[in-house]
């Protein structure tokens, strides 16, 4: 006689499911960590990053620009977002190892800054600026409130920086000509101050000045402990401290 194949029965599908959901849960939990902490790294602060064409000195251009003046930061050109960042910010990048992850990069930035340049005859003489770190947001929002505590911006909200050195940046440039710029000044983060030495490009576009560079700095000169969190296996005791700033004439 055919005999009709067995099927599960009711209760045994219950188990089966109550197995596999443990299981499921992992698989799910892994591939969302996978896909939030494996998303893009925002680009370096750059002339590029900042969507400039620059000639770097290869143009037939003849149009000059105004090589003496003040000048104060404008936030109100381009764009700040971490996929597109073409507008003034301050920030930092530091490397991390994560748990199932592996390498990844953890970027703040905030685009609350103000400040001021003076160029006397292609020479900066005054350079100033003002971040306010309470506004600092990371490319993952888990981080924020460690990268406050670990700033310390209850007590200290603000980080300056004040040219110490002037800076030839020459007195015949051309418009969107690109200039390289050492910016020797004291920076204070967390009520300590240093003497820093910051690399940047700039240019010249449409009257405004933009500059954009990076320095590589210690926390622990800071007294800057790093965030940790239970994903976070090591990071590293330094970072780059990155802007990019727009400015436009004073009024």
């Amino acid at each position: 006689m055919n005999t009709l194949p067995e099927t599960a029965s009711p209760r045994n599908s219950r188990r089966l499911w109550y197995l596999a959901l443990p299981f499921a849960l992992i698989v799910a939990g892994v591939v969302f960590l996978v896909w939030f902490f494996g998303r893009p790294v925002p680009e370096e602060a750059s002339l590029a990053a900042a969507a400039v064409v620059t000639t770097n000195g290869d143009t037939d251009s003849t149009t000059s620009v105004a090589t003496s003046g003040t000048w104060t930061i404008n936030t109100a050109i381009g764009e700040f977002s971490f996929e597109n960042a073409t507008s003034t910010f301050a920030g930092f990048r530091i490397n991390e190892e994560l748990s199932g992850i592996g390498s990844a990069v953890a970027v703040g930035r905030t685009p609350k800054l103000t400040g001021t340049l003076v160029i006397q005859d292609g020479v900066v003489t005054t350079a100033s600026i003002e971040v306010d770190l309470t506004t600092i947001v990371s490319n993952q929002s888990r981080r924020d409130s460690r990268i406050q505590q670990a700033l310390n911006t209850t007590q200290h909200p603000v980080a300056t920086f004040l040219l110490a050195e002037p800076i030839d940046v020459g007195n015949d440039l051309a418009e969107g000509e690109t200039f390289s710029a050492n910016a020797t000044g004291q920076i204070t983060i967390n009520g300590i101050t240093s003497v820093v030495t910051i690399p940047l490009e700039g240019t010249f576009v449409e009257g405004s000045v933009l500059l954009a560079g990076g320095i590589n700095l210690t926390f622990a000169d800071f007294d800057v402990e790093i965030p940790s969190a239970p994903i976070v296996l090591s990071a590293e005791d330094h970072g780059v401290l990155e802007v990019q700033l727009w400015f436009s004439p004073a009024a």
